[in-house]
């Protein structure tokens, strides 16, 4: 990611995406809902930026933030909504070619630590991260990012490929929606 004007890719995923999305009943074209995250923040590591919408590139992978806007993430319009039923995933660089990006330090991220998101309704959903892998972008788990519950949230990692310009590896981190506590009877 770093050197690259080109996407990294987040591996055959993009391909497979709107292929699984499908296939289980979330049509990647459902505009109906007006709600969107507009913003993510994660105390833990300084992370306080703006989201903009990702959809699909016309060859099949997802689309990624500018890389002239290091510090914004992108929401996968194609996930869910934070807060509605399913996976929302968020995508954002991990560096430029000159500085750390939004997600420089997403691989620090701990179990328990703090991710909120809010949305444009006005609401903010807190999530607590459950765990943390990173894989190689030629085994990208499709299925456990897409499908399921809770919140994903993608960069680049491991060493970086001087040949093709990218990071070898994704870092993913997978949190669960924080249930408000009800009141004692």
């Amino acid at each position: 990611m770093a050197d690259s004007p080109r996407p990294f890719r987040i591996a055959i995923a993009g391909a497979v995406t709107g292929i699984v999305l499908f296939a289980f009943g979330r049509a990647a074209t459902d505009e109906t809902d007006p709600v969107i995250p507009e913003k993510v923040a994660i105390p833990a590591i300084d992370v306080d930026a703006p989201l903009m919408e990702l959809g699909m590139t016309k060859g099949g992978d997802v689309e990624l933030p500018p890389y002239e806007e290091p510090e914004t993430a992108g929401w996968f319009k194609h996930s869910a909504v934070p807060g509605d039923e399913g996976a929302t995933v968020i995508i954002g660089h991990v560096d430029t070619r000159t500085a750390p990006a939004v997600f420089y330090k997403l691989r620090q991220l701990k179990k328990g630590q703090v991710v909120r998101v809010a949305r444009s309704d006005g609401k903010t959903v807190e999530y607590k991260v459950d765990s943390l892998e990173q894989v190689d972008k030629g085994r990208f788990p499709t299925k456990r990012v897409y499908l399921g519950e809770g919140l994903r949230l993608i960069t680049c990692g491991g060493s970086f490929d001087w040949k093709t310009r990218e990071y070898r590896d994704n870092v993913i981190v997978y949190a669960s929606p924080v249930r408000p506590k009800r009141p004692s009877a």
